[in-house]
């Protein structure tokens, strides 16, 4: 597979020019799907333009400046996706957070430096192994192990910090929770659960939310209670 991707055919989430050179930066296969991620080239130099070509963003890489998810990373064809954190270090010390837009657009906001080692991981899949433990999974394809007896469900969020994995705290998939659509019409957007229709179909459940709306399950990301626990774009908050 060769690590360039015509420009015209880069993903729509991607918030780059769609004129310009023939290729652009393919992501390296990691925990995002492709269409749900964008590589550190493009972010560097491209959207936060704090490099004028690769190799600026290469040696900004080569330096340690540059942290995802609290881990210096030096490929700059990893690619971040939603709710991964960046970290630019000395001089320009920014922290920011990729959320998708109301466009479905992959972007990056700033937040504060003391939540750039918070994430919110939403849980895909759970599994029992040896010695009667749980394994979740989490939407960026980390894997963590909790001890037997935890009570936990797919579609719950955890608060987990970085880079250690520590857990902070559940956010139940529960009525009255918040919830940011990463996905489907209202992708973007903050409701507040209200029930879940339960379909006996191979289609997923329906989620519906008080704003008065609903969209399907694998689309809502619990991010509270009764308030965000993380910082989200202004736009969300309207």
């Amino acid at each position: 597979m060769t690590h360039r991707l015509k420009r015209r055919a880069a993903p729509r989430s991607w918030t780059i020019p769609r004129k310009g050179t023939k290729w652009v930066q393919r992501p390296s296969p990691g925990p995002h799907p492709q269409d749900q991620s964008v590589p550190l080239l493009l972010v560097l130099r491209d959207v936060l333009h704090v490099a004028q070509s690769a190799r600026e963003a290469q040696i900004l890489a080569r330096a340690g400046a540059v942290h995802v998810d609290g881990k210096v990373v030096a490929d700059l064809a990893r690619g971040i996706g939603l709710m991964d954190t960046l970290t630019l270090g000395a001089p320009l010390n920014a922290h920011y957070r990729l959320f998708k837009d109301r466009r479905g657009k992959l972007r990056l906001y700033p937040i504060p430096a003391e939540e750039a080692s918070i994430k919110i991981g939403r849980i895909q899949r759970k599994t029992t192994v040896r010695g009667g433990k749980l394994q979740v999974t989490l939407h960026d394809g980390r894997n963590l192990l909790m001890p037997a007896g935890v009570d936990w469900k797919v579609g719950d969020s955890l608060k987990i910090h970085l880079p250690d994995q520590k857990v902070l705290g559940r956010l139940p998939f529960a009525a009255g929770h918040l919830a940011y659509m990463a996905g489907g019409s209202h992708v973007g957007e903050l409701a507040r659960i209200d029930k879940v229709e339960v379909l006996n179909s191979p289609q997923p459940n329906r989620v519906h939310f008080k704003e008065g709306f609903s969209t399907v399950k694998p689309y809502v990301f619990v991010v509270g209670e009764s308030t965000p626990q993380i910082t989200l774009p202004e736009a969300l908050n309207r």
